[in-house]
């Protein structure tokens, strides 16, 4: 089995370790490194990339992370090679924040550039030194600005790997999601490499639904390509092909009344909202059938804002 060469690091068959992905200097002269985690089988099998932290805030994916690479099974893998990225945007989780410092969405600046913007630099190393040794990855986010996301997978319903894949990590849901320009998952998906979207809970703030479904799905995928020996039951995953938003009728006290992740039918009560000034009420009522993928947990709404995700069954 060939050497993993990662930024001149070289990481052997048999081998676990911790190497960086690559060190970039702040306008302080502070130096922000990359941690990569590494664990590779004397047995040939599937490479699998599991990355999070992509935006600062989007906890639930790095711990998601930090669980996996704890596990002794992960340390002695039966075959085939782990690589982990616990916080791919270093920076940002420095500061709590979904951009990089200079203003830019790390998730729009790939396939990124040698000697363009940090994050170009940080998007250039990733497809240079880590996408081309995987063959298939897990990229964990969070819902951001106060929307809390039910465990689920996105992935191209067009593309079937894609979706075989998502049915070995067996999500509750999964949803088909088409690619967007200057994202991981679409330019790695040029190079042949799948990478599934796993989205979960709400930015800051930890979900130990979404982080228990996360680490499952990850042992549940590495099984099924005997890279570990562990049982962990399947879901019943529902693939959702069309999602819209429920949006506010009026403007208030936004109380919801069913559960996120939840099957409604068409006509059911999903919440009010209640002038702050009396007794008035606005009924939320689902639009369709279908189960509730993202929940606004945002109390203070204007009229019009976007509340309730609602993704309905293929």
């Amino acid at each position: 089995m060939e050497n993993f060469i990662i930024n001149s690091q070289t990481v052997s068959a048999g081998e676990c370790k911790q190497i960086v992905l690559n060190s970039y200097e702040l306008h302080t002269k502070t130096k922000i490194e990359i941690p990569v985690f590494v664990f590779r089988s004397n047995k040939k099998g599937p490479t699998l990339l599991l990355s999070a932290g992509m935006h600062g805030e989007e906890t639930n994916g790095i711990e998601i992370i930090r669980k996996i690479i704890t596990r002794d099974e992960i340390k002695k893998l039966n075959c085939g090679n782990v690589i982990a990225i616990p916080v791919i945007n270093s920076v940002s989780f420095l500061f709590g924040s979904r951009d990089l410092p200079d203003g830019r969405d790390l998730n729009r600046c790939f396939p990124g550039n040698k000697n363009g913007s940090f994050g170009s630099r940080i998007a250039y190393d990733l497809m240079k030194h880590i996408v081309p040794l995987i063959d298939f990855g897990v990229d964990f986010h969070t819902g951001g600005a106060k929307i809390n996301n039910t465990p689920q997978i996105r992935c191209v319903f067009e593309f079937p790997e894609n979706v075989s894949l998502a049915k070995k990590f067996s999500p509750p849901l999964i949803i088909d999601s088409s690619y967007r320009e200057g994202t991981f998952r679409k330019e790695a998906a040029k190079k042949n490499k799948p990478i599934l979207v796993y989205e979960g809970g709400e930015s800051m703030r930890f979900d130990y639904r979404a982080i228990n479904e996360g680490v499952n799905g990850c042992l549940r995928l590495m099984k099924n390509y005997g890279m570990v020996d562990i049982d962990v039951p399947n879901n019943h995953a529902v693939k959702i092909r069309k999602d819209s938003w429920i949006r506010a009728n009026a403007s208030g006290l936004f109380h919801m009344n069913a559960s996120n992740g939840a099957y409604v039918s068409k006509g059911d009560l999903l919440g009010v909202i209640c002038n702050p000034f009396g007794n008035i009420e606005h009924k939320i009522l689902s639009t369709a059938d279908g189960y509730i993928v993202g929940v606004n947990n945002q109390p203070v709404v204007n009229q019009g804002d976007a509340l309730i995700h609602l993704g309905m069954e293929e």
